[in-house]
């Protein structure tokens, strides 16, 4: 199905890499910026680790924390349709794309226990970290970004993509935040597989603030809620110049779950009848953190 692979869908789906912008660092001498463009990632390079058995057993460290973590935190699961669930077996029907934010990375990895799972992640030095944070809670890591290993990861996602779920974290890994690239578009027409907009929030986090955006981390014996929408199917085969009208309608579904969660997180109350959600509203207390993975109707 995806025949259009050329040139230039690495960089659709990936992003832009910094290498793309910045020289690489010199030992001794600080490189040449141009005036007025964004501080340098690489400058801070030294200071990271290299070894690549400590980086390994520092992301195993942060995945403990983090399983602590969010065995304290009540998650509200919320889904608009059965079945498309990261946290049930996929089968042909309910294989999907779940698209999230960057911000939503930690809860959509940690609120439940995932079954069949690939995220993509990027090639740089977090995504290193990140990397192998999810492969020790399970999840499949597909390594990438537009200038170093993006075809080979792409090729990897559509053939994962006939047997697993795979997250994108579609504003990563640069930016802008919580704006729907046209990646998770094309893979979609590619590959067959709906996407499912997804979004968390909580009223009690913290919000460590990153180069372009922050990253939720709710607060110990804190409440969340995760909602899923209903699955957005596209036309097989579409061209990148056809991709916008689809990413914009990813766009919308993203930006109104995000306000329901948001306001369901304030303690507000939230029709989730309306359209967006338009199946029978399906809830799952996965992060009552219950070892059952079937989803219950909801009140």
């Amino acid at each position: 199905m995806h025949t259009l692979l050329n040139s230039s869908t690495p960089n659709l789906i990936l992003g832009e890499s910094p290498a793309a912008r910045y020289p690489p660092p010199v030992f001794g001498r600080k490189p040449t910026i141009p005036s007025g463009s964004p501080p340098n990632p690489h400058e801070t390079e030294a200071v990271k680790l290299r070894n690549r058995t400590l980086i390994r057993l520092v992301a195993r460290v942060m995945a403990f924390f983090a399983r602590a973590l969010f065995l304290t935190v009540r998650v509200r699961v919320i889904q608009a349709a059965p079945g498309f669930s990261p946290h049930l077996e996929p089968d042909e029907e309910h294989r999907s794309l779940f698209c999230v934010w960057h911000d939503a990375i930690l809860a959509s990895a940690f609120c439940g226990k995932t079954v069949n799972v690939a995220a993509l992640v990027s090639q740089n030095y977090d995504g290193t970290v990140m990397a192998d944070v999810l492969d020790a809670i399970g999840i499949q890591p597909v390594r990438g970004s537009s200038s170093r290993g993006g075809a080979a990861a792409i090729r990897q996602m559509f053939s994962l993509a006939e047997r697993k779920h795979l997250v994108i974290a579609t504003d990563g890994p640069r930016g802008p935040r919580r704006v729907v690239k046209e990646g998770i578009v094309y893979l979609a027409s590619h590959s067959g597989r709906p996407i499912v907009p997804t979004a968390f929030a909580s009223a009690w986090a913290w919000r460590p603030r990153g180069r372009w955006t922050d990253l939720v981390i709710p607060v110990p014996f804190s409440r969340g809620i995760m909602l899923g929408g209903a699955p957005i199917r596209i036309p097989e085969g579409l061209a990148p110049d056809q991709l916008a009208p689809y990413r914009d309608r990813v766009q919308a579904a993203m930006d109104e779950l995000q306000s329901r969660a948001d306001r369901l997180a304030r303690g507000e109350a939230v029709d989730l009848s309306l359209p967006l959600i338009d199946s029978p509203v399906i809830e799952m207390p996965l992060s009552e953190n219950t070892a059952d993975s079937r989803p219950a109707q909801a009140a």
